[in-house]
Parts: structure tokens; sequence; C-alpha cells
């Protein structure tokens, strides 16, 4: 099962559904606040699935994600974060980029 984001809220797509009562282990391929996970858990919830489990490839929250059920992930990586005007010097120098679904608009590519 897919869950994707359009248009600001995630869905089931590609024909996919869950059946009431039926037991879901929901896998991410990175967590890192954990909320896409905690609304895909509630999206699974929504449909009448029932959340188990959650794992991960990788968990860059440090442990930090709280998802509500069991959680596993394969690699933990503590990938620090820092407020705009405490960027280091070498690193405003990498041009920043924002992967991920969370902005996919309807009818795009993806």
């Amino acid at each position: 099962i897919f869950a994707e984001r359009v248009d600001g809220r995630l869905t089931l797509r590609r024909g996919f559904a869950i059946n009431p009562a039926q037991r879901i282990l929901m896998v991410e391929d990175v967590v890192t606040t954990g909320l896409s996970s905690r609304e895909t858990l509630e999206l699974i919830r929504a449909h009448g699935g029932e959340p188990v489990a959650a794992a991960a490839l990788v968990d860059r929250s440090g442990g930090r994600a709280e998802l509500g059920v069991p959680f596993v992930s394969l690699l933990e990586i503590d990938a620090p974060s820092f407020p705009p005007d405490e960027v280091p010097d070498w690193l405003a120098r990498i041009p920043a980029e924002k992967p991920g679904s969370r902005h996919l608009k309807a009818g795009t590519a993806g």
C-alpha cells in the first residue's frame, strides 16, 4: 500500500485500499521528525486499519520520533539541524535541496 501526499493531504492512490481491522506494519524510507509517519498511521486508522508497528530504513530523529506504535529502524543517523542564523559557514556554501513529496500537486509527475 502506498500513501502519497497530493495537494497537502496524504491519500491512498494507485488503487490501494485498507480492509476494516486489517493489521498493518507501516514502513518508511527515512524518518526525520516522525510527522509523515504519524500522518500515515492516522490515514491507516481513518480507513479502518490497525497499525501494529512502524519501521524505517533510516531513523534520523535521534530516537525522538514518537509514533504511538512500536518503532524499529535498520540504521540510526544523528543528523544535526541548525537555525538559519547558526548554520556553519562551510555548510552554508552548499546549495540547499528539499527532497520529498510533501508539496506534490495532483496531476504532476511522481
